[in-house]
């Protein structure tokens, strides 16, 4: 919870900072990228890591890392001497740790609960997630409008305090298989992924719908130039996605997902499109939060759901690899998705992008439901 909170914290300085030195869209675009090019590049590398070595070790060294990232933001603030390189060197690192810390964290969690709960467990994780989200943004918004070195300075020690709670952990000790490192079993993760088709359907599912439907990086803009409401503005506006995703990850863990789930899926994705297309379209901050609101709570659905699938039918010992890939998905409908809608707002401005984005994500929704039957015909998680 520290962990994530400091990162949202991080995300919100950051965009600000970026987009308050140099008021170019394109900017807060390369953040986003500078954050999804280490992913890429270790995805494959995270999944070996993640197997064969302790997660819970993995965890704390990350976290270690981040916290003294935050620390040198914070010196950089304070000397003067953090300009826009800083800023995208900084973004890439974090990206770096992010990319070990998610899938190792994923896998580490079917360790800590017995199979009959994973599900409720994973949602009431989601749940967690959300409330960090909710925190982070808030706290990075208000904190920033006190100066850039409250929120770094915020962020380093609930890093540092991140990094010490994990590594007091205890989990069971597993039986691994240390199998020579081949091509082939690096590719392992992706290969099984591709033979499983509803997981290979919800993951890329994800991956285009909010690749395109996006509009996170934009959010600086809406706050400053749309809606002017300001840094404090900023943080509501991250906020109010998390807060539809909490409420929504605490209903489907009180009330698992057992029947249709490929129809809810796809039900969910619909409203994800409309949101976006009303907060594209939105010059009042009410508005704009309820429709954010909207996306976060049908995002979440098809988070609980993805997760679930790949829980579920993955063993233990490959556990890394295919929570290493799925999070390259995540990681490229976030941080490319973050790269995409800055380029586009950059040439055609921020609300039309954010419009054809939720467009986007209605047309991939029906072509997916054509492309994959047996996802759109799934009727519970359990389901080979």
């Amino acid at each position: 919870m520290f962990s994530s909170t400091s990162f949202q914290m991080l995300s919100v300085a950051i965009g600000w900072q970026m987009y308050d030195l140099t008021h170019d869209a394109f900017s807060l675009g390369f953040v986003g990228l500078a954050q999804f090019i280490p992913m890429v590049l270790l995805t494959f590398v995270v999944g070996q890591v993640a197997d064969r070595f302790d997660r819970r070790r993995i965890v704390f060294i990350c976290q270690g890392i981040e916290a003294l990232i935050a620390a040198l933001l914070l010196f950089g603030n304070v000397n003067g001497w953090l300009g826009k390189e800083g800023i995208f060197a900084a973004a890439a690192i974090l990206g770096a740790c992010r990319a070990f810390e998610g899938p190792t964290s994923s896998a580490l969690l079917p360790q800590l609960v017995p199979k009959s709960m994973l599900q409720q467990a994973i949602a009431w994780s989601t749940s967690v997630g959300q409330t960090t989200q909710i925190l982070g943004p808030s706290l990075g918004g208000l904190l920033f409008a006190l100066g850039p070195v409250s929120v770094y300075g915020t962020a380093a020690v609930a890093l540092l305090v991140a990094a010490i709670l994990t590594f007091l952990i205890r989990t069971e000790p597993i039986e691994r298989k240390f199998e020579p490192v081949t091509l082939r079993s690096v590719f392992m993760g992706l290969s099984f992924i591709y033979r499983h088709p509803m997981i290979l359907g919800t993951i890329s599912l994800d991956l285009f719908a909010v690749l395109l439907g996006g509009a996170t990086a934009l959010l600086p803009i809406f706050a400053q130039d749309i809606l002017h409401a300001g840094p404090v503005g900023l943080g509501l506006l991250r906020t109010a996605p998390a807060v539809g995703a909490l409420l929504m990850s605490i209903v489907l863990a009180y009330f698992p997902l057992k029947k249709a789930v490929g129809l809810k899926l796809f039900a969910a994705l619909g409203v994800f499109g409309l949101a976006t297309m009303l907060f594209a379209i939105s010059t009042n901050i009410a508005v704009s939060l309820f429709a954010l609101f909207l996306v976060g709570a049908s995002d979440v659905v098809s988070v609980v759901i993805r997760s679930s699938l790949v829980q579920l039918q993955t063993p233990d010992d490959m556990r890394g690899r295919v929570n290493a890939v799925n999070s390259l998905f995540i990681g490229t409908s976030n941080q490319l998705g973050e790269f995409e809608s800055g380029i586009v707002a950059g040439f055609i401005g921020a609300a039309p992008a954010a419009l054809v984005g939720g467009v986007g994500t209605l047309v991939v929704a029906g072509l997916w439901m054509y492309l994959f039957p047996s996802l759109r015909r799934m009727r519970s998680l359990a389901e080979e």
